[in-house]
């Protein structure tokens, strides 16, 4: 790219956001300067709505946001949800039959309002939303398709995230898209269609920009169709295989600012 990007897009954990979930002050700095030079930021995440409020209060300022892999964009500024693609009623009921036949011991959660909400079996390992009160269990397991949903997610205990996605992409193969983001064995489900690509492509057109002006950071298997989308694409150090692959560059992991040191040379920034 011989000129600089008219848009940034990056992904947020394992990418922008360190381990520990915390965004650097010199990462909020860089993302800040470049705003204000007119460059578009936005962040592409597989996170749900609910979930940004954790970044935006370590950033200078909100930034617009694709959620749930491309099935939300977000407006922080007026709290207002710009376009969903959620799965439908009908469409849930059938993945989740196909995946219960498929993979025995298979449980289920999904983002619903939106992804303001989180509906789950039972049995569903709740980890640190404990207590959360846009979180409650399903009355029964029918439940999980009685309104659309912008993300299906299932679990069968300790798998292969590779492996699993695999074997839940074939067995809902023609009904919608299955990608992970992290090596616990979650998998995560959207209409068909339905990607960081789509999601980010959709906010650039409304702005014409074109794939070329983008240049965007990942670091999972999620982010492999906005990375190959975009013009210029950038694995963290710490990228899964398949991301690195796919990447026009790297530069440093997600702990080392990585983003951040790449944007300074990419922008002419003093680090």
């Amino acid at each position: 790219m011989g000129e600089s990007p008219r848009l940034v897009a990056t992904d947020l954990d394992g990418t922008l956001v360190r381990q520990d979930r915390s965004l650097s002050p010199r990462t909020a700095g860089v993302l800040a300067r470049i705003a204000a030079r007119g460059t578009v930021v936005v962040l592409v995440t597989g996170r749900p709505v609910r979930w940004l409020s954790q970044v935006y209060d370590q950033l200078h300022e909100p930034l617009p946001a694709v959620c749930a892999n491309g099935a939300v964009v977000y407006d922080p500024d007026a709290d207002r949800i710009l376009r969903a693609d959620p799965l439908a009623p009908e469409l849930l009921a059938e993945v989740t039959r196909r995946l219960r036949a498929e993979v025995p011991g298979a449980v289920f959660a999904v983002e619903v309002a939106d992804g303001r909400e989180l509906r789950h079996d039972a049995e569903w390992p709740t980890l640190w939303d404990a207590g959360d009160p846009t979180i409650r269990v399903l009355s029964t397991p029918e439940e999980v398709a009685s309104v659309p949903a912008v993300k299906l997610l299932v679990r069968a205990g300790k798998r292969d995230p590779d492996t699993f996605v695999r074997i839940v992409a074939a067995a809902i193969e023609g009904l919608a898209e299955a990608t992970h983001s992290s090596y616990s064995g979650l998998v995560e489900i959207s209409a068909a269609g339905v990607t960081k690509a789509a999601g980010l492509a959709w906010f650039c057109e409304q702005r014409g920009i074109a794939p070329a002006e983008v240049v965007a950071f990942g670091d999972m298997p999620n982010d492999v169709p906005m990375l190959t989308w975009a013009g210029n694409a950038v694995a963290v150090a710490n990228a899964h295989p398949a991301v690195r692959e796919i990447a026009n560059d790297v530069t440093l992991s997600n702990d080392e600012d990585g983003v951040a040191a790449y944007l300074e040379k990419l922008f002419d920034l003093d680090s």
